[in-house]
């Protein structure tokens, strides 16, 4: 029996790399269930003021097909709390490199008072979207 029921993690998935199957892969071992929100094209050009390489279609096809995924949604905004109102998950899994954000300690606050847990797993070193979209342009 794993500790979770439902689990829940999002992200943008573009140029999916092993820093996206380890947390994924982490997260499925603790939960039953997981759900896997992928960020649409419009959320990610209104926060990081940029596009995604991957279209938002294909991004979606590429997670679904990942074994330790049960369902993908669109994220299309970023209240987490609005995902869990419609998702009823039990626990969402970050990576480590957001504990401490202004949004997540919001979120650890509003979580605690329903039940929820936030799990952060450690961050690949050395790999992300980013460095492999640098390797690639050089």
């Amino acid at each position: 029996m794993k500790q979770y029921k439902i689990g829940y993690t999002t992200g943008v998935f573009d140029l999916f790399h092993v820093g996206h199957l380890n947390i994924l892969k982490r997260a499925k071992e603790q939960c039953e269930f997981l759900i896997v929100g992928v960020s649409t094209d419009e959320l990610v050009g209104e926060y990081k003021n940029k596009q995604p390489v991957i279209p938002y279609g294909e991004r979606i096809e590429i997670v679904e097909g990942i074994k330790y995924v049960d369902k993908v949604v669109p994220q299309e905004n970023r209240d987490k709390y609005a995902a869990w109102e419609h998702l009823l998950f039990d626990v969402m899994f970050v990576g480590n490199d957001w504990k401490g954000s202004a949004l997540f300690n919001e979120m650890e606050n509003r979580f605690k008072r329903v039940g929820v847990d936030i799990v952060y797993f450690p961050y690949t070193k050395g790999v992300s979207s980013t460095i492999v979209n640098e390797k690639i342009k050089s």
